[in-house]
């Protein structure tokens, strides 16, 4: 499915985008580093204390000794986990290169691995990302599409919107052509709860310029993403 997401933007009924299109993405909200240096945050004591609270809550002893340490461990976890809360995208895709001998189709870097967690159950979901875009006389390097991939990532997300968080810092930073993005991953808040259907995948598309308005194009990216080879 294509990932839409709702304008933040307000707007008058006729300012709204065509049923058919899916809504842009405010650069401001995405392009930045989330948390500010100045953003008042609690301390990690206090963040330590949530913990043992939670583990409290389920029925544990803190004070046995496998959990006395588990509450530095879990706000060190965290660190780790959402550090892309603290990372600009707009960073990682500014340095370009101009020596592309006139290239001109589209560079596609698949099987990106990622590990993201779900916004609605703080789980895990995990897989795989697909990114194709069409360059302007300069490219990016490809390492950057797999930093941007985990920027966002690591960051409470739903799938949906990661998929449009990438395709759309690519498409306002490196200003291409086209850009396509397609995401396949199994989310635990439905493989180890809930319904509990273990291997389920869900996939997410997003595409932009020439993506979007040539099938033809649309068709060869989703051909080199499942081709024979991998």
């Amino acid at each position: 499915m294509d990932a839409a997401i709702k304008s933040i933007r307000p707007g008058k009924p006729s300012d709204r985008q065509p049923e058919n299109r899916p809504a842009e993405l405010d650069p401001a909200e995405f392009l930045a580093a989330a948390v500010r240096a100045d953003q008042p945050r609690p301390a990690r004591a206090e963040a330590e204390a949530a913990v043992k609270t939670l583990l409290a809550y389920i029925g544990e002893n803190t004070e046995r000794e496998g959990l006395l340490d588990t509450p530095r461990r879990v706000v060190e976890a965290f660190d780790e986990l959402y550090q892309g809360y603290h990372q600009c995208p707009a960073e990682v895709l500014d340095r370009t290169f101009g020596e592309t001998a006139g290239y001109d189709d589209f560079v596609l870097v698949r099987d990106i691995e990622f590990t993201s967690q779900c916004e609605h159950h703080m789980m895990p979901f995990y897989g795989k990302a697909h990114i194709a875009y069409t360059p302007v006389e300069r490219v990016v390097g490809l390492s950057k599409l797999a930093r941007l991939t985990d920027i966002f990532a690591r960051r409470l997300q739903t799938q949906e919107h990661l998929t449009a968080q990438i395709a759309a810092a690519i498409d306002e930073v490196l200003k291409p052509r086209g850009v396509a993005v397609l995401i396949e991953a199994e989310h635990t808040c439905m493989s180890v709860r809930g319904v509990a259907k273990h291997g389920a995948s869900t996939f997410t598309s997003r595409f932009t310029g020439m993506f979007r308005d040539n099938p033809a194009e649309q068709a060869r990216f989703l051909s080199l993403v499942r081709g024979t080879t991998r």
